[in-house]
């Protein structure tokens, strides 16, 4: 069972990295702060090309049209970043990254439209108790006991995860010709020229980006710096644990991200609350703890079946 133990450090420090992006978009980034922080973290993406040129030094064999199909899955990635960005300004952690769950429920339906996949009853049965499982945190609960529908959560969340799926199957009917690393060279290049692109283009998020550098730049390079670091630190700490055991179980320790946010939401807002605030009346932890264990549920029999 060591692989499983190992496999948990990865959705654990992605966790981490969801109250960083929370922490900068609040503390340092309040104007534009989506913007600012899609910048940093295209532009940090040029962090892995020396590393990922270093383990195939053939990048440049890929044919062009493969190429260009890979700069569409970068593209794509930074769409994910900036809806998740956007539904994470104004709502909570533990409840945005409930709906990442969503993305196997599109990858497989994306998987059998556009790489020809079947879908077994089963999956179909776990694709509805994820949906379901999302739709518990879909309704915001007030103080008088009223529930709100998370309108603008609920369509970035969508969206995000609906970009996600698609760059995951686009990229696999990519890699499955080229080799895993070239694919990789190219995604992060591209989103290194995207980052470059919106810093030269896009005035507004250029202007909020130099305020935020002049202001807090220590904090700001540290914090982001620190990151990239968690995220490319999980990402290799996966490909380790897929070493271990069968790809499908590992990939089910991911489901254990939104309940790692729980729990460090939770420990922050009792211990840092100037930090993070986070609702945790026991109406709200049964609202997302019943979502997390949902969606969980429907994740494992998506994977097992």
């Amino acid at each position: 069972m060591t692989w499983f133990f190992i496999s948990l450090i990865g959705p654990f420090l992605y966790a981490i990295t969801n109250y960083i992006d929370k922490v900068l978009l609040e503390k340092y980034f309040k104007e534009g702060g989506v913007g600012t922080l899609l910048i940093f973290s295209a532009l940090l993406s040029a962090l892995a090309l020396p590393i990922l040129f270093w383990f195939d030094p053939t990048p440049f064999d890929v044919g062009l049209i493969n190429i260009l199909v890979l700069a569409c899955v970068g593209i794509l990635n930074v769409l994910v970043l900036f809806f998740y960005l956007k539904a994470l300004e104004d709502e909570e952690v533990s409840i945005t990254v409930v709906f990442y769950q969503l993305v196997p429920v599109f990858a497989y339906g994306l998987g059998y439209l556009i790489l020809g996949e079947t879908l077994t009853t089963l999956q179909l049965i776990a694709m509805g108790v994820i949906i379901f499982g999302t739709s518990i945190v879909s309704f915001e609960i007030d103080t008088e006991n009223r529930f709100r529908l998370r309108r603008k959560t609920i369509f970035y969340m969508l969206a995000a995860s609906f970009c996600w799926a698609l760059g995951s199957v686009v990229f696999k009917a990519v890699a499955l010709e080229e080799q895993v690393v070239r694919s990789l060279f190219w995604e992060h290049l591209m989103l290194t020229f995207i980052g470059i692109g919106l810093f030269v283009f896009v005035r507004s998020y250029r202007t909020h980006f130099m305020i935020a550098i002049r202001g807090n730049s220590r904090a700001i390079l540290s914090l982001n710096v620190l990151n990239e670091s968690l995220f490319m630190l999980g990402n290799v700490v996966f490909s380790f644990a897929y070493l271990l055991a069968p790809i499908a179980l590992v990939l089910l320790a991911e489901s254990y991200q939104p309940l790692f946010a729980l729990a460090i939401g939770i420990f922050l807002t009792i211990f840092f609350p100037l930090v993070i605030a986070e609702k945790i009346h026991v109406k709200h932890l049964w609202q997302k703890g019943l979502a997390i264990a949902i969606t969980g549920l429907g994740t494992y029999l998506l994977l097992v079946s």
